[in-house]
Formats: C-alpha cells, structure tokens, sequence
C-alpha cells in the first residue's frame, strides 16, 4: 500500500541530467517511430488539470527539456499506472513509451515480461549508481535492470511534540524502541483529559499494512520464498511480539482508547485534533496534519521505525515499454535522468516550491529520499538552508536508515486476512494470539499459492 500523499506528488520530484543527450542522438536516424528526424517519446506522470501547480511545474520541466534536447518530442499523459488496465494497453499498443510504476508492481511486471530489458542502457544515466540500492534492487532481477527509481518513503513514528511535552517527556528524545513507544503512550494517556497514547489502524487492509511494518521494524517478515513459491511467515516469535506489545498497550495499559476499527483519516484526525500522542506514518502525513487540520510543524515530530531492524518502504520510478525500440528506450531514460534525477537542479527545484508556500525542509518531495553518499549531503544541506519548516523535528527519521523492505506479493489480498488479526487484538481482551496467527497463516498461504 503506497503512501496516499505520496502518490498525489509523483511526478513532482527531483529534475534530471543532461547526460544522455549524446547516445540519444547518434541513433535517432534508425528509430522506426521518428519523425523529421525527431523521437516522439510517450510519457505518463503529468498531473491533472485540477492540481494547478503541479501541472505547471510538469509542464514547464516538458518544454525545458525539449528545448535542450531537439530532438526529442514529449507527448505528456495525465495519470499513472493502473493495474486493471495495463496489460489491456500493452496488447492494444495503447501503453505509454515510459510508465509510472509503484514499487508494488515490478516484480509482476518483469515476470510477465512486460518491461523493457534497459540493463545495456542504466549505465549511461548519470548518478544511477548513487540511488540506494535497496530502491535499484525494486526494478531489477537475475541481475538485469528494468527501471528507474525517482521516489520512495519509508514508514516512521510521527509524535505530537506538544503531548510530549505536556506528559513530562522531552520531544527531542523520541521513542527507539517499542517499549519506549508504550511507556510514552501510558504517560500521555494517564495525563488528564481524553488524549490516547498511540493509534493503530485496523481496517480496509491498513491494518495488515501496519502489522508488516511492526513485523519489518523487530527483524521479521509477512512471506518469504520457499524454492518457488511464497509462504507466509509471521506465524512465529516476531509475529506473536508484536500482537501481544500491542494487546498490553490496548488492554492493560488503556493507551490506545477505546475507539477501534480506525484508518488512516481516523488517525490523522485524532492527531490533528492534539488528542493523539504516536502513530506509524510516511513523512507526507505531516504536510496533511497542518494543511487540514491549521496545524503548525513545529507542533509535530516526526522519527525512525522503533527497534529499526527493517522498514516497510513503498514509492515509485518508472519503467519502459518492452515494445519500444533502442532510440526510444535511449530517450526515454533520457527524460527521466533529466526530470528526475539530476542534482544540478535540486536548489531550483526546492526554490520554486518555496516561491509557491510549499514546505521545505521535510523528507518528502521535492527533495527525494533515494540518494546516497555526496548527492544526499548535498540535498540535505540545501534542505536545511532554504527550510520553511523546523528541519531538527525531522532529524531522527532522516538520520536513521532502517533496511528498507517493499510490501509482500498480493499485498492487498494478504493485508485484508491480517485485518482480521488486528482487529481481534484491539477490541477483544481475551484474543488468542496463537490462535490468530494459526489460522491467518492458513489463509495467506492460500493468497500467497496464486503468486506465479
């Protein structure tokens, strides 16, 4: 499950190279799909009409582009990648020459063979190496690459500083571990009034979602492969950890409120409200906390996952047609060097969404979170010169960089059966963990045998 506010950000990030420019153009002749000597190149990723700055950044990043590279034509389309009609596009020949892709779907996509093998071309595109490899590794396999990563989040805590305050516990010392989680949680909800210490979701497939990340945060896992196929594999120590943590803070520490059966807005609510202490969260619920709520960023805190042994990562970067031909595949990387990798353009980039009000300062776009090494200094300290927001109530996450896991195969499906288990937990006080666990590993190897 990727980040709601993430995905209405892509195609907003970080702008890309130039560096392609001389490939592309000593094969521009041979391409079957130019015209006047030009490669009309297909793209996805434009905004829609409705995000009105959005548009306009992407549309003015198109005729940047073509203005430095003549010979290449971009043809914008509104959207993403839409599972349900992909494979009929790709059939129809309707598929984009360059295409969106989160990080829930290339592993299906390259099984089914319907990403361009660009293994001869990554090495061209300029700082390929410098992105995290953890990202890298989404878009390849057998040791061939097949896309491009241009954004990712991570999950993490977000606190109200101001609760943290109010309970006696210093906002600058957030929680490391999930007992630090639970004593705070105790001493916010002990405090007088209706504050809760710490929300979790549970329902519409956001509670198995969290369950992965408390699994991922103590070193566990949801399914791994076993020969060739996936077993679930939560029915263990790591798993019955995380429900009985999670039943003592609901039962017998009172810190979780007695409303249950909550999602994301529920949370976000709570928390905007001031009435919530802790709650997993992507960076971008930040932004959505003050934007909706009249919040304020210094009010919020944001850390790495407590324990920090893993951390369930989602985000996105695009993939090529397998149909598409060596010159377009050229251009198309091309395009996304330019428009999305490129820290020539980080300072510009961060300066015209702080012309526009936009934030400054936080882990997420336009500044983001896939460079490693110099490019990551870079980027961090140009987040800190031109910051709109207090930049240290962020430090902790950013400091911090847990192994990032990507969701497990049928997420959707094998979130919906943990639903059930979260659910149990929370409003029954005499729930079986064992039993849980049993039954719901029972139920997503069924899920996990259809993985092909």
């Amino acid at each position: 499950m990727n980040s709601p506010n993430l995905r209405r950000a892509a195609g907003l990030l970080l702008a890309g190279s130039l560096s392609l420019t001389a490939a592309t153009a000593c094969s521009q002749g041979d391409d079957q799909g130019a015209s006047n000597g030009k490669v009309t190149l297909v793209v996805n990723g434009q905004p829609p009409q409705t995000q009105a700055f959005d548009r306009k950044v992407f549309d003015e990043d198109v005729a940047e582009f073509e203005a430095a590279n003549p010979d290449i034509d971009i043809e914008p389309r509104e959207g993403f990648m839409d599972p349900q009609t992909f494979s009929a596009k790709l059939a129809g020949g309707q598929l984009e020459d360059v295409y969106y892709a989160y990080f829930t779907d290339p592993a299906n996509l390259i099984a089914r063979r319907q990403a361009a093998d660009i293994t001869e071309y990554v090495e061209d595109v300029p700082n390929y190496g410098a992105i995290r490899q953890e990202l890298r590794d989404v878009f390849s396999a057998d040791g061939k690459v097949y896309g491009v990563p241009t954004a990712n989040y991570s999950m993490g805590l977000v606190y109200s500083r101001k609760l943290f305050t109010q309970a006696g516990l210093d906002p600058d010392q957030p929680p490391k571990t999930w007992d630090d989680v639970r004593q705070a949680a105790k001493k916010i909800a002990d405090m007088p009034g209706n504050e809760v210490g710490f929300a979790e979701y549970s329902r519409d497939n956001q509670g198995g979602w969290h369950f992965t990340a408390w699994m991922y945060s103590v070193g566990g896992r949801i399914a791994r492969q076993d020969g060739d196929k996936w077993v679930a594999d939560f029915n263990n120590a790591q798993g019955k950890e995380v429900l009985n943590h999670l039943r003592d803070m609901r039962w017998t520490d009172n810190s979780m409120g007695e409303k249950q059966l909550l999602v994301i807005e529920d949370v976000q609510q709570m928390m905007g409200a001031g009435q919530l202490g802790m709650y997993i969260a992507a960076p971008d619920n930040v932004p959505t906390l003050v934007n909706q709520f009249d919040g304020d960023y210094a009010d919020y805190g944001l850390t790495s996952i407590p324990e920090g042994e893993g951390t369930l990562i989602g985000g996105e970067g695009y993939m090529v047609n397998p149909k598409a031909s060596p010159e377009k595949i050229r251009a198309g990387l091309e395009w996304v060097a330019w428009k999305y990798l490129n820290p020539d353009r980080i300072e510009k980039n961060l300066q015209r969404y702080k012309d526009q009000g936009q934030p400054i300062g936080l882990p997420v776009p336009p500044a983001a979170d896939i460079w490693t090494g110099d490019i990551a200094a870079k980027q961090d300290q140009l987040k800190k010169s031109m910051a709109t927001v207090p930049v240290e109530n962020f430090q902790s996450y950013v400091d911090v960089k847990p192994e990032g896991l990507i969701e497990p195969p049928n997420a959707q499906q094998v979130y919906a059966v943990l639903d059930n288990v979260m659910q149990a937990v929370l409003t029954k006080s005499d729930a079986d963990v064992d039993q849980l666990l049993a039954d719901a590993e029972a139920k997503v190897n069924n899920v996990l045998s259809q993985v092909k």
